[in-house]
């Protein structure tokens, strides 16, 4: 997929699926392996873990990568379909590699730049009315995103998946970052965050322990830290109030501590105000009501977003994250057993995510 969707003089940077001679495949980058090539099943992730080990073994896999890629992994037809027997109407689609590959790449930005383009050529292809492809982007280059925001828009791609880190060092709400939030507004594209491999927000030192930093235990433990950091600074330092329709999303983040973020949002302004007499930018709301105003964020139906909510107000989106392992194949029936239904609920299932989308 990458090297076929980009141009011929780039393609030797192109990220590749690749078979060891075992038969084991890998996602690989430069003759590195980056995360082994897995077809998952809802709800089995203990079967990702029994793969990879046995790959590390130096063991052949139980079933090849490419007996088990099904038509709905790639074919749009086939996920609509898909889509149909989950009850589920619309999907957002995010880059199943690209959630990988971005720190492997972070030294080469020629390599990066030329693999989220590519797949964000493929993912134009997929863009209709049930299914939303979510682009893949850095901040690192101003003239190249804006370039591929342009693209994205023509294709009727409105969602691109963005790291929460520093941009070249700078945090995402430095001066010189505004006119990139005013290029999202611009071309009706909203940034994103996902789980990914990315920066984390704290020191690689408190990895040091880990066989697979790629994804961490602690990642997983401070799942919402990247993505609490980064909206806490775009809140403080004026972003959201110098772009009042700036909107952005935040997917399988978990949502659970959002309530409590809020609070301490709100608390941490009023003492640091109080502490130094001035606030880094005065922000005429409440730092909480930017968010409420500008965010909203999946949360799955083990979270009990109901539970969530008088905390949070209606921030919260359905989420399945079919057909991954740690996913879900019953999503309508999961949230309904909290008596979260469209009718119940019409923000959960359709209202938020339709304003991400500009619709």
């Amino acid at each position: 997929m990458w090297a076929d969707h980009m141009p011929a003089g780039e393609r030797a940077r192109a990220l590749a699926i690749e078979d060891d001679e075992l038969g084991n495949a890998w996602l690989t980058w430069n003759g590195e392996r980056i995360v082994l090539a897995d077809v998952t099943t809802p709800g089995d992730v203990d079967r990702v873990g029994r793969r990879l080990q046995r790959a590390l073994r130096g063991e052949s896999p139980e079933a090849r990568y490419d007996d088990e890629l099904t038509p709905v992994m790639w074919d749009p037809d086939a996920r609509v379909d898909a889509l149909g027997a989950l009850g589920v109407d619309e999907a957002v689609l995010f880059p199943n590699f690209g959630l990988s590959w971005e720190r492997v790449l972070e030294n080469d930005l020629d390599a990066t730049r030329a693999n989220m383009a590519a797949w964000n050529r493929w993912a134009a292809q997929l863009a209709g009315p049930r299914l939303h492809p979510v682009a893949h982007l850095t901040l690192r280059d101003a003239d190249w995103l804006r370039g591929q925001l342009a693209e994205l828009e023509a294709a009727g791609i409105r969602l691109a998946m963005i790291s929460p880190g520093l941009v070249n060092g700078r945090r995402l709400s430095h001066p010189d970052h505004d006119a990139i939030w005013a290029a999202f507004i611009e071309h009706g594209i909203t940034p994103s965050f996902h789980v990914a491999n990315v920066t984390p927000a704290f020191d690689d030192a408190w990895l040091a322990s880990e066989p697979h930093p790629g994804n961490s235990v602690m990642g997983s433990v401070f799942l919402w830290s990247g993505a609490a950091l980064a909206i806490a600074d775009l809140t403080l330092n004026g972003v959201f109030e110098r772009h009042p329709d700036l909107r952005l999303g935040a997917f399988e983040l978990s949502a659970v501590w959002l309530p409590l973020f809020l609070q301490y949002l709100d608390g941490g302004y009023r003492f640091h105000r109080k502490l130094h007499g001035e606030s880094i930018v005065d922000l005429p709301m409440p730092p909480s009501a930017y968010v409420k105003r500008h965010v909203r964020v999946a949360a799955f139906a083990y979270e009990q977003p109901q539970m969530l909510t008088p905390g949070c107000g209606d921030m919260f989106m359905a989420c399945s994250d079919f057909p991954h392992s740690e996913g879900t194949a019953t999503p309508v029936t999961d949230y309904a057993q909290a008596n979260l239904t469209p009718d119940t609920a019409p923000g959960l299932f359709a209202d938020n995510l339709s304003w991400l989308l500009r619709r």
